[in-house]
């Protein structure tokens, strides 16, 4: 009875079978590399972005709304409550995102700043426009091109060479080990007398404790 309710849903599509990286990649590169020609944003950006957004299509919202890049907005589905918005096909989803690309700011930008075949400088360049929270965002979308070679898709001319980004080398600052010196005032204690002991002037010791008097009082702690 098992198998044939399991055989059942196979026929009827209700189990679906999770879709593979290369699969995915088969199904969507001819629609990524239309939109490069028209747009010039490169396959390999469009392709990685949707596979690491959509889980390789497998995401409940590339599954239920068509959305295979992670945009937020109003939905009419009633399958599954969610913040992100709907689409008829995965192609409108993909259009979608190129569209915010061209039209939005700051992604807009972009296209001036990096040539359409360096798909690295395009993925900081979205991540540093706030496209992911995430401060890994870009490498993880960079790695996807590169595991499943995806710049083959993006009709580079023969002899192109990527840019060659240097890491920012961060230098600490060294901490100041000059300590500020205090001092206990005694009895009989005068900022004359203080003054003299610790070889600076009583105008200093005022300037530096915000004395408007020079009385002391015994136990109280000064800087020096």
């Amino acid at each position: 009875m098992k198998i044939f309710i399991l055989c059942l849903f196979l026929l009827t599509g209700t189990i679906a079978k999770a879709q593979n990286t290369e699969d995915y990649i088969a199904e969507h590169v001819g629609y990524a590399q239309e939109l490069m020609r028209d747009h010039k944003i490169l396959a390999s950006l469009i392709l990685a972005v949707a596979i690491h957004e959509s889980a390789s299509g497998n995401s409940r919202i590339a599954q239920h709304l068509n959305n295979h890049f992670g945009v937020k907005g109003p939905n009419n589905n009633d399958e599954i409550r969610s913040s992100y918005r709907d689409y008829l096909n995965a192609d409108e989803s993909y259009s979608h995102f190129v569209e915010i690309m061209e039209t939005r700011s700051p992604f807009n930008n972009l296209f001036a700043k990096y040539d359409q075949y360096d798909y690295k400088g395009w993925a900081r360049g979205i991540q540093r426009s706030g496209y992911a929270h995430s401060r890994s965002w870009a490498s993880q979308v960079i790695a996807l091109v590169k595991k499943y070679e995806l710049y083959q898709y993006d009709e580079r001319p023969e002899g192109y060479e990527e840019p060659i980004y240097v890491s920012p080398v961060y230098h600490r600052k060294k901490r100041s080990t000059k300590t500020t010196k205090g001092y206990t005032v005694k009895a009989g204690d005068n900022l004359s007398v203080i003054a003299k002991k610790k070889g600076t002037t009583v105008k200093a010791i005022m300037k530096k404790n915000g004395l408007k008097k020079a009385n002391l009082k015994p136990g109280q702690k000064i800087k020096l």
